[in-house]
């Protein structure tokens, strides 16, 4: 069974715990709103739920696929929304999805894919009965308000495990795994922000358009969400530029290092030509060489190489490459 909770409410209060087998007992009394929660339910119950509240049949399909961006839609007198639920799987971003049905006197809530449920939400929202007592368009907002709430800690664990990487690349240079990690970051992080974009147009609609079920004085409570999506994308935004900055300085310290090492082998290679060019001239087989019957010629050669090669040293250390 796909239920996780069916609840009716008045003036802010639990009232009463819905039987989903009974369809009398689904229908709202007077100055009642029900709360259905549904995880991952199947077409039968999904079709109860559409025959008892007047669920348009193009909303039940949307809701049964669960392939649907983001988005606002109006059916008649009743709303269809759909949201983009977010979470980290190990060390990639999952993500699932969230349908409302919302009628005057009926919230419908339908989880696919999300790993965290509305258990935890609803408590807290029957624990403040005046803000419940708003009816479905507020228990509205702080569904989705809760669903954005869960995109920071991704946001947080990326710009950490971003920190760690970056220390790595000023302190060595960085492996093939980390470098593949930085790519796959990126292509995270960009479908994640693909996500985002219509997830501030849902809100914004919410907040701006004149909608059924919406009353004018809780549409202000959707501008805290549409405010959080924005500025998640800003941090999103912010991460992506930072993954290129970390591939950028990776690049560049690992061509500075390179340059040291070049510069170190070309400054060895020029002391070490020295010695290899005076010893190649007296390896030469020529019988009339003037310095051949010299008796101290030996030590002459070697103090000369010994003496040129520690001023190149100098030179080079002076220079800084070595």
């Amino acid at each position: 069974m796909s239920l996780i909770a069916a609840t009716a409410y008045k003036a802010g209060q639990p009232v009463r715990v819905l039987d989903l087998s009974s369809p009398e007992d689904l229908v709202p009394r007077e100055g009642e709103f029900v709360w259905i929660g549904l995880a991952e339910p199947d077409e039968a119950e999904l079709r109860r739920l559409q025959t008892a509240f007047g669920l348009h049949p193009l909303a039940v399909e949307d809701a049964l696929h669960a392939r649907q961006t983001p988005k606002v839609e109006v059916y008649g007198d009743q709303l269809f929304v759909v949201a983009k639920t977010a979470h980290l799987e190990g060390d990639r971003i999952a993500y699932g999805e969230t349908d409302f049905f919302v009628g005057r006197q009926h919230l419908i809530t339908v989880r696919h894919g999300s790993a965290r449920a509305h258990t935890e939400l609803r408590a807290q929202l029957e624990a403040a009965p005046v803000q419940l007592a708003h009816g479905v368009d507020y228990v509205l907002h702080a569904v989705l308000d809760f669903i954005v709430d869960g995109y920071m800690p991704i946001v947080d664990q990326i710009e950490e495990e971003l920190q760690g990487i970056e220390q790595r690349a000023l302190d060595a240079f960085l492996s093939r795994a980390e470098i593949t990690r930085i790519f796959a970051l990126r292509r995270s992080l960009m479908r994640f922000k693909k996500m985002l974009g219509p997830m501030a147009q849902m809100a914004g609609a919410l907040e701006h358009h004149d909608l059924p079920c919406i009353d004018s004085e809780v549409r202000m409570y959707f501008r805290d969400v549409h405010d959080h999506v924005q500025r998640t994308e800003i941090l999103v935004d912010g991460l992506r530029e930072v993954l290129t900055s970390v591939f950028e300085i990776a690049s560049l310290l690992e061509q500075q290092r390179q340059g040291v090492i070049t510069r170190q082998l070309a400054a060895w290679a020029a002391i070490l030509a020295v010695p290899t060019a005076i010893a190649g001239i007296y390896g030469m087989n020529f019988e009339h060489m003037p310095e051949l019957k010299w008796q101290y010629g030996y030590y002459g050669v070697i103090g000369a190489i010994a003496v040129v090669c520690g001023l190149l040293y100098q030179r080079f250390k002076k220079a800084g490459w070595l």
